[in-house]
């Protein structure tokens, strides 16, 4: 039975962040789960609990602390014309994570084209923003409710960088917090951009569901088996 480890702040390290253990003892891929806004490291442990045995499950913790064990990525408002981000925080937090997973690819000797990341809404959002942005970090990404920023769209890398890259997107029907409509516009976005993705949709609300996860965990094994290609350069 896999448990979370104790809260990790290491300076040699962007971000604080606890890990599943055990460990594997040689870990072949990297899974980077983000949390999502008022939420903490824990909230996703139990479905990188069902990552496969040789993959190293990092959780971080958000920069922004909201609260008692209530953090986030960057603060947001909604209102009727849609949510409204606080554009810095969110820019600072992509830039903290690229090179968080950098620091965890060198620490543990995984390359770019074993690392996936991904997250359960404002998680997902920043899953998006780092892989679009820094493509050359993550093999594949995952927007679990959430959404891509369009505020992101001056930073995003080009089309030949993006060629590799890989998303998967999941959406509920009746989201109350960030409409199915987003989940439609990430995905003509990433068709736009020549990102391969997959999107689904699901008849529930803000929620990491149990078919949502299934389908994740089903999508993440198929791409872990086309892992086995050799990096950029091998």
């Amino acid at each position: 039975m896999k448990t979370l480890s104790p809260l990790s702040v290491d300076p040699a390290f962007a971000l604080a962040f606890r890990t599943l253990q055990p460990l594997p003892a040689r870990p072949t891929s990297l899974l980077v789960l983000l949390h999502g806004v008022g939420g903490n490291e824990g909230n996703l442990a139990a479905l990188g609990a069902e990552a496969g045995g040789d993959t190293l499950v990092v959780l971080p913790r958000g920069p922004i602390a909201l609260g008692p064990q209530a953090f986030g990525w960057f603060r947001v408002g909604f209102s009727s014309s849609g949510p409204q981000i606080v554009a810095s925080e969110a820019d600072a937090s992509r830039r903290t994570l690229i090179d968080f997973i950098g620091q965890l690819q060198q620490a543990h000797g995984i390359d770019a084209a074993h690392t996936v990341v991904a997250g359960f809404s404002q998680g997902g959002i920043l899953s998006a923003s780092v892989a679009l942005t820094a493509p050359e970090r993550v093999a594949a990404f995952a927007v679990l409710a959430g959404r891509i920023l369009p505020e992101l769209e001056a930073q995003l890398a080009d089309a030949p960088r993006l060629s590799t890259l890989r998303g998967y997107i999941a959406h509920g029907t009746h989201d109350d917090k960030l409409p199915v409509g987003w989940a439609q516009r990430a995905s003509d976005w990433l068709d736009r951009l020549g990102v391969e993705h997959l999107t689904k949709r699901y008849p529930a609300g803000h929620e990491l569901g149990a078919a949502m996860r299934a389908d994740f965990l089903a999508w993440l094994v198929r791409d872990d088996q086309r892992w086995n290609r050799p990096a950029a350069g091998q």
